[in-house]
């Protein structure tokens, strides 16, 4: 495996429990890339448990929301695994700060792999939760991997629907996508000319007075002491430039209604990227013989980043979380 510097201290932006034994581990996916995970295990608990791998938002760093869900889900009986996915973070990939659609959707199932050979866990109870982005990455994941029993998909973003409409689809059209493909293919030369990867910048700063609602909703969480981390993208300098090319000509999410396992959609009802989360679950129960394990979850009142950290209004219900994930982990 790829040589990672992995920091030794606690540098998380939710304090450390002290229900559960914190570590960190190593492992690869199938291309190769070496993923760094924060790893919890609940204290005093015996035999082989059900497991949880958590990935997002997209940007973010397992420091972030994904820690706070790992950890928080291990307080209630689960071992949970947060990943830094390919490329960021604290695991391996060149170049930094890409994205891939397919080496994404293999970063959880990475995880599945290292969780299905661990010695705390059982093989046969396995879940995952995708917060963000990763969200419609986790619903990729379970369409393709039958060893994922149950799925959590929170505050969820389509990457490639992004990329392809523009926020709301605004720009769906063909002359929008031409001109996004024009200046991306102009920066694949540029770089090879400098020899250095342009990044396109975390959220901005500082924040314009005439911001829309929800870039003022990322600022509050990753340019704050709310969420901000040195190594997350978006409290930084942001993505490599071209990290969204592949995203622009690949769609994911195109198989969801054969998803047969268990799954929950979770999403803020005044959140401005709700109509993701729901036109997923709709295209998920579509033409679906399985329906009766599928669930579409709407927290009255929260916005976006509420369902990273809570907004501070408690606002993930990770009760129900822990509640579908007994009865589906089985």
């Amino acid at each position: 495996m790829e040589q990672l510097h992995l920091t030794s201290e606690w540098d998380k932006t939710f304090p450390a429990s002290d229900k559960v034994e914190h570590s960190k581990v190593c492992f690869d996916n199938r291309y190769g890339i070496t993923l760094a995970a924060d790893l919890y295990i609940p204290k005093n608990a015996q035999g082989k448990l059900p497991a949880i791998a958590v990935s997002g938002p997209f940007g973010a760093v397992k420091e972030q929301a994904s820690g706070l869900y790992a950890q928080t889900m291990a307080e209630k009986g689960f071992v949970a695994l947060a990943i830094d996915p390919s490329f960021t973070g604290e695991s391996g990939g060149q170049p930094r700060y890409t994205a891939s659609p397919d080496i994404n959707t293999e970063d959880f199932q990475a995880a599945v792999d290292f969780l299905s050979l661990h010695d705390r866990v059982d093989p046969e109870k396995i879940g995952i939760i995708g917060i963000c982005g990763w969200g419609g990455l986790a619903l990729n994941a379970a369409a393709a991997d039958t060893r994922i029993k149950a799925t959590v998909v929170s505050t969820m973003y389509d990457m490639s629907r992004i990329n392809q409409k523009g926020y709301f689809d605004e720009e769906d059209n063909a002359d929008a996508r031409y001109a996004k493909l024009q200046a991306l293919n102009a920066q694949r030369l540029e770089d090879r000319r400098s020899g250095h990867i342009a990044l396109y910048g975390g959220v901005v700063d500082p924040l314009p007075q005439d911001a829309p609602f929800f870039v003022k909703d990322y600022y509050d969480y990753y340019k704050t002491s709310r969420g901000y981390h040195a190594r997350s993208l978006n409290s930084n300098n942001g993505w490599n430039l071209m990290a969204s090319l592949s995203y622009l000509n690949q769609p994911i999410l195109q198989r969801v209604n054969e998803i047969r396992s268990a799954v929950l959609v979770m999403h803020g009802d005044k959140a401005h990227s709700c109509y993701m989360g729901k036109d997923a679950y709709a295209a998920m129960v579509r033409d679906n013989p399985y329906t009766d394990n599928k669930e579409l979850l709407l927290i009255p009142g929260a916005v976006h980043t509420d369902l990273y950290d809570g907004g501070g209004k408690n606002a993930i219900p990770f009760d129900k979380l822990a509640d579908f994930f007994r009865t589906w982990l089985r």
